[in-house]
């Protein structure tokens, strides 16, 4: 598949990606760095994580990889984000701009 292929990608995809972009990731590390992020806004239950994470390694957009932290428990599974995913997260994000710059050109902003 292209990377155009993959989009409009879903909310959790999203922040899934965007937490791998600066260093590999455990699935919790994922939920707790999203939650900080996002203020609290965004909180990524296990259910929708792991079954997200499922999909995307299966895609090819994030895989298995060693752990950065010296955390030495072997339960836990890291990711990193592949080549392909990076090209997806940056054109949703060039995606997401143009709809805010769209928004933004139809005076929608300008009161928040």
């Amino acid at each position: 598949m292209k990377p155009i292929d993959f989009l409009p990608l879903k909310p959790a995809v999203f922040h899934i990606l965007l937490s791998l972009a600066d260093a590999n990731r455990h699935g919790y590390g994922i939920m707790q760095e999203v939650q900080v992020r996002t203020g609290g806004l965004v909180k990524l239950g296990p259910g929708t994580l792991y079954t997200a994470i499922k999909r995307l390694v299966m895609d090819g957009l994030i895989m298995e990889s060693e752990g950065t932290d010296g955390c030495d428990d072997e339960r836990r599974r890291y990711y990193s984000i592949t080549e392909l995913g990076r090209e997806v997260i940056a054109l949703e994000a060039k995606r997401l701009e143009d709809l805010v710059d769209m928004a933004r050109n139809k005076n929608l902003l300008s009161s928040i």
